[in-house]
């Protein structure tokens, strides 16, 4: 039972990627590479929506 709890609680650890990603703005914050005319600032942030949704949804189903 302790073993299978640990190992449920690992999946957590996933959540923390969408906050790093978006953390340190420096990393992302420049106009370069384009992506249809939109910069490289916005659709990172924009990217991170669908993923973070979909890292949220893999630790709710793994941890469920």
């Amino acid at each position: 039972m302790r073993g299978e709890r640990t190992r449920s609680r690992a999946w957590y650890w996933l959540l923390v990627l969408p906050f790093l990603g978006l953390l340190i703005p420096p990393l992302y914050a420049k106009e370069n590479p384009e992506l249809w005319g939109i910069p490289f600032f916005y659709w990172y942030q924009f990217v991170w929506v669908p993923l973070a949704a979909g890292v949220t949804f893999l630790v709710y189903r793994r941890t469920k």
